[in-house]
């Protein structure tokens, strides 16, 4: 059982924060980033709705799906991480909830303010938010939807809304191509991800890939899912007569071969040493084809 019970009435600020795991907006922020530089548009024309975006992509969206998630989750939390803030009672009673919810509400209005396409992509990552961490779906539950959601929701929605804004419409097709390529790579690093919570998962139903695969397996099937959708970007630029950029990329994952193969000496050690390593390979590739799109005129 976790402690709900408190004395507390109101939420340790420094809890509060902790909640919305300000560690986990820079990928979504980065996305966002790299949409913005791929759609050719020059910054200078509407900076305010960067920075918008940008808010809106970590703090807003990220943070309240973290909240959504750790709500959902206190019950695993408190066998995985009992000092997390709620199962401690750092955050009493159902403040997570109503800090979930509330942020929910401020995601959609900030949205609103980034034009349809702007306020549809906030409405799809609010949804997917609450579709991943709430019953009945609770699609975190599989290894195989749950993981393909946020990596869509970390890195090929936040991308394709950037472009999306700053072009004042749909991205090319191109753009969207790299992004979602980028986003299916992601499911091989939420798949990592999850050896964390592995022991917690395992007691309480949530089939991830590394409870019903194994850490061995799970971590081989990972590395796959990065790897592959990565050689699609570099013979993509390659095709597009963009051979310089491709070859960076394809250097950067010549490195995560080389990282890879530290990891699957021993998953379940190695996955946070991967996730500071491999994965910055990983991020780095997708500003690097950001600017070949831009180069191409967004496509």
């Amino acid at each position: 059982m976790f402690n709900l019970q408190t004395t507390r009435r109101y939420p340790d600020p420094r809890a509060a924060l902790t909640l919305i795991k300000p560690i986990t907006w820079f990928p979504p922020v980065w996305a966002f980033l790299c949409g913005v530089v791929s759609s050719g548009v020059a910054l200078q024309t509407a900076p305010w709705l960067v920075v918008a975006g940008m808010v809106l992509a970590g703090p807003v969206v990220c943070g309240m799906s973290q909240a959504a998630n750790d709500w959902c989750d206190r019950h695993v939390d408190a066998i995985n991480e009992p000092h997390r803030p709620i199962p401690s009672g750092a955050i009493p009673g159902r403040w997570g909830l109503w800090i979930a919810i509330a942020m929910s509400v401020i995601a959609l209005l900030l949205g609103s303010l980034l034009g349809p396409w702007g306020f549809g992509a906030t409405v799809f990552g609010v949804l997917a938010a609450w579709a991943y961490s709430a019953e009945p779906l609770r699609l975190k539950r599989s290894g195989v939807w749950g993981p393909a959601l946020v990596g869509l929701c970390y890195e090929g929605l936040p991308w394709f809304t950037g472009a999306a804004v700053l072009s004042a419409g749909a991205p090319a097709w191109p753009v969207i191509l790299i992004a979602l390529l980028y986003a299916a790579g992601a499911h091989g690093i939420m798949t990592l991800n999850d050896f964390k919570a592995l022991e917690g998962d395992r007691q309480t139903g949530v089939n991830s890939l590394p409870v019903s695969l194994g850490p061995a397996r799970a971590a081989r099937v990972a590395c796959w899912v990065m790897a592959l959708p990565q050689v699609a970007v570099v013979t993509a630029l390659t095709l597009w007569d963009k051979p310089f950029f491709a070859l960076a990329i394809g250097v950067l994952l010549l490195g995560q071969f080389r990282a890879m193969h530290v990891l699957l000496r021993d998953p379940e050690g190695r996955a946070p040493w991967y996730n500071g390593t491999g994965v910055m390979m990983y991020v780095s590739g997708m500003m690097i084809a950001a600017f070949a799109l831009r180069s191409l005129g967004g496509g």
